[in-house]
């Protein structure tokens, strides 16, 4: 199931945790965050045990438009987790809010 950047965004505004995944490179991190924890796509794979406590927590992922968190959204659920969500336009959506 996905997540709007309307959503998140209320969510983020109200000071609410959530467990923010960005699967963007290091540089588009550095460019512009949320926040999250960086995992870049590529290396989500070998990563994944350091995710192991969010197994059955809601995990967001988000990149730049929408499609490298729908590809790690797949990662995650193929390794058991049960509730992962893809900020649906990414970041670029976010911003234009």
């Amino acid at each position: 199931m996905d997540i709007t950047v309307q959503e998140l965004k209320e969510r983020l505004d109200k000071g609410e945790q959530v467990n923010l995944i960005d699967v963007r490179e290091d540089y588009e991190y550095d460019e512009d965050n949320l926040g999250g924890q960086l995992i870049p796509l590529g290396d989500l794979p070998s990563r994944i045990d350091e995710l192991e406590n969010l197994q059955n927590e809601e995990v967001i992922v988000q990149c730049r438009s929408g499609k490298r968190s729908a590809m790690a959204q797949q990662i995650l659920e193929q390794n058991g987790f049960t509730n992962v969500r893809n900020l649906t336009g990414g970041i670029l959506a976010y911003r234009a809010l």
